[in-house]
């Protein structure tokens, strides 16, 4: 584990390349940790302009821990504990001494973002809790938006306090973005349930179709009732998404590139369009290669 000593002094020309050497590999913690484990994050937080990049990136990293934490959750009491340290990790992050911080070069940045940029803890907090206090077992497609609003929205209202903004339109957009992403998010990881698994799709919409657990599991292209489900929930998504677009004009221009995931979103939705609602159709499920130059482009034109 990387370490990294908060107070530093420099004497010399040697102790100043040692600090710096420090301080870039703990960025490059952050950076590789979200491109391994969030790759279409990774390209959109890429975009942004230093120095905001770095505290975004540290924001998203620590996402990323408590989501990798969140896997063993719904498996059982196994990630209870990991979930319970970084409670209190953000407790330490906001003392007014700021003693007592964990090792890790993940929290270091953490620390250095909400230093420099008076981050709210409420949001931090709730990334956590979201995770420790959800199975994704869902009744309704409402339980699902507050899940999936703390679990993701979080991330984009603390992105907006990193580029200094605290604007009630932007937190609007940052919403409903948030709550489409979190959705393509789940009907993303479908594919990939087993069928000693729940798939993350709320107990009203299954009812509706008639649809059970095991048939979306097994998602057959021929089963209409389950593409009645897909396409339902899908649509709920595609309604956040115009809404927060809707939004993006009243957003200063300074923090749209923040709002870059609704391009990964709106390509997604329209591959599953295209496929029918077919969750495991090949082209859902590619790897979107065309991604970095459509971000770049549409960054530039300011095209969300």
């Amino acid at each position: 584990m990387l370490c990294y000593r908060t107070t530093f002094k420099v004497t010399s020309c040697g102790a100043l390349k040692r600090l710096a050497s420090n301080d870039a590999a703990l960025q490059n913690v952050c950076l590789n940790l979200v491109r391994n484990h969030d790759k279409e994050n990774f390209l959109c937080t890429l975009l942004l302009k230093n120095p905001q990049r770095r505290s975004a990136f540290a924001v998203r990293a620590f996402n990323v821990e408590v989501a990798k934490v969140s896997e063993k959750v719904s498996a059982g009491n196994v990630g209870v504990m990991p979930l319970k340290f970084w409670e209190n990790t953000i407790t330490s992050l906001y003392r007014t001494d700021g003693t007592n911080v964990p090792d890790h070069p993940v929290i270091h940045e953490l620390q250095r973002a909400i230093a420099e940029h008076k981050l709210t803890k409420m949001y931090l907090q709730r990334l956590v809790s979201a995770r420790a206090n959800s199975n994704l077992h869902f009744v309704t497609v409402k339980q699902l938006e507050d899940y999936v609003e703390q679990a993701v929205s979080s991330v984009l209202y603390l992105l907006l306090e990193v580029h200094g903004t605290r604007n009630v339109h932007c937190d609007h957009a940052a919403s409903h973005l948030g709550k489409a992403q979190g959705i393509v998010n789940l009907l993303r990881s479908i594919p990939y349930q087993t069928r000693r698994n729940a798939v993350p799709i709320p107990q009203e919409l299954l009812m509706a179709q008639g649809v059970n657990q095991e048939r979306m599991v097994r998602n057959r292209p021929d089963d209409k009732g389950v593409e009645e489900v897909t396409f339902s929930l899908a649509s709920v998504a595609f309604r956040h998404l115009e809404t927060a677009k809707g939004l993006l004009k009243t957003v200063p221009r300074t923090v749209k590139p923040i709002f870059l995931p609704a391009v990964t979103i709106e390509r997604y939705l329209q591959r599953l369009r295209l496929a029918n609602f077919h969750l495991t159709d090949p082209n859902v499920m590619r790897t979107d290669s065309a991604l970095p130059l459509v971000l770049y482009w549409r960054k530039l034109r300011a095209n969300y």
